[in-house]
């Protein structure tokens, strides 16, 4: 697997991770939600994992999130520009 992949799955990973322990979740609850196995949970937290697509829905849907908020990396999403900034014709 190639850099990139391994970077996204561990980002991705992380994202389940850090909203599994907002939650207050053990692996093991979790796991019992989704209807998954524990150490399948752990591999996914860990970017070791190219899940399937049902496998990410029973994710998201445990955790109370969409698919898309779990696929979506902050750090990819475009910044807001700030309104005082002058445009670059001059103008606001």
């Amino acid at each position: 697997m190639d850099f990139d992949r391994q970077q996204f799955l561990r980002r991705l990973g992380d994202r389940i991770r850090d909203r599994r322990t907002t939650l207050n979740l053990t692996q093991a609850e979790f796991a019992e939600r989704c209807g998954l196995h524990r150490t399948f949970i752990g591999s996914v937290e860990r970017g070791e994992r190219n899940l399937a697509l049902l496998s990410l829905r029973k994710i998201a849907a445990a955790l109370r999130v969409t698919p898309a908020e779990l696929l979506t990396d902050p750090a990819d999403q475009p910044k807001k520009p700030n309104p005082e900034w002058v445009a670059l014709d001059g103008k606001r």
